[in-house]
């Protein structure tokens, strides 16, 4: 499953390792037939030499590749900037990809990150079939990280971390009974998806301690669903009186039904999202919201995906970073 190394060609060539290195790198000072045997031996186990991660190890800058599931999310955006702004003063170069959701492209675009010598790839990853992706990961034999999502079971060797989600739809969903709302729907999140499982297994839990009915509405985490979903929320459970949102990109959806249906937000209906990206802060009305942490959540995987680089020091199979409610205009105050 390995790739082949510069160590397994001089073994079949009969040669020495530096002897070999001095072959790729055109050592005028290697006999001719000697060349003609390392050569032979390169193309008998399949070694393929990667000119651009020999220049990239000779001026001292390192590649690590960065693949995001979707770059049209300001979450994932703005944790791509973080993390590449991290790895970027520690002297380290990030190559990111876009996979737009799309599992065959995430095979393409690990392989490619591969071939130009990455020294290791944080994957926040597509759904769907990763079976091709996992296997080329497994046989790179970089540090690999699964980030924000994960998609495969083995994280003793492909470690998870993200922020703890299921906390997360606890204390939004424990804020909103405090504050009197009793028919909090759960809002957005296509079915099946670990993400959406741990969102809104936390809303779940704290509505069944209090003896009150769920309402969940699947669907995309977007604002047009948002905006589907509210409308929906008004005219089929006119008794709803306030909304956990998947992420914030649904909360502004509904934000904007609010206004069109002349609902008081805060007070008539409330609104809280989930992961604060910037525009949160910046919309009318403010945007409550569960706080991911966003810019120090890059900034930690930077620094764990660099101690295993370095210094060998493997992270441990899953961890979760914490998480808090910030509240702002769409939901009562002062509680």
């Amino acid at each position: 499953m390995r790739r082949p190394t510069i160590i397994d060609v001089a073994n079949k060539a009969g040669v020495s390792k530096s002897t070999v290195s001095l072959v790729l790198q055109g050592g005028a000072q290697v006999k001719p037939e000697t060349k003609k045997l390392v050569h032979a031996a390169m193309k008998e186990i399949g070694y393929v030499y990667n000119r651009s991660a020999a220049n990239l190890r000779a001026s001292g800058t390192a590649l690590i590749g960065l693949v995001i599931n979707d770059l049209n999310n300001p979450f994932f955006t703005e944790f791509a900037t973080s993390l590449q702004m991290a790895l970027g003063l520690r002297g380290y170069a990030v190559v990111v990809a876009n996979t737009n959701e799309d599992a065959a492209i995430q095979d393409q675009v690990v392989a490619a990150m591969l071939e130009h010598g990455v020294s290791a790839l944080i994957v926040s990853p597509a759904y769907g079939d990763v079976s091709e992706t996992l296997t080329a990961l497994a046989r790179a034999q970089i540090p690999v990280m699964q980030v924000l999502r994960q998609v495969s079971d083995d994280t003793a060797r492909f470690p998870f971390i993200s922020p703890n989600y299921q906390e997360g739809g606890r204390v939004a969903t424990r804020y909103l009974i405090e504050s009197g709302a009793r028919r909090i729907a759960f809002v957005g999140g296509l079915d099946g998806r670990q993400v959406t499982q741990e969102r809104v297994s936390g809303y779940l839990e704290v509505m069944s301690e209090h003896g009150l009915s769920p309402l969940v509405l699947s669907g995309r985490s977007s604002r047009s669903f948002g905006h589907r979903a509210a409308a929906q929320l008004f005219r089929d459970h006119p008794g709803c009186d306030a909304a956990l949102c998947f992420n914030d990109l649904v909360a502004f959806g509904m934000i904007n039904a609010c206004h069109e249906a002349r609902k008081d937000i805060g007070t008539d209906f409330q609104i809280i999202g989930f992961d604060d990206i910037q525009e949160a802060a910046e919309c009318w009305p403010t945007l409550s919201t569960v706080h991911c942490g966003v810019d120090a959540f890059g900034k930690q995987v930077a620094d764990t995906v660099l101690e295993w680089l370095q210094n060998a020091t493997v992270p441990p199979p899953s961890t979760r970073t914490p998480v808090r409610l910030i509240q702002r205009q769409t939901t009562k105050q002062g509680m």
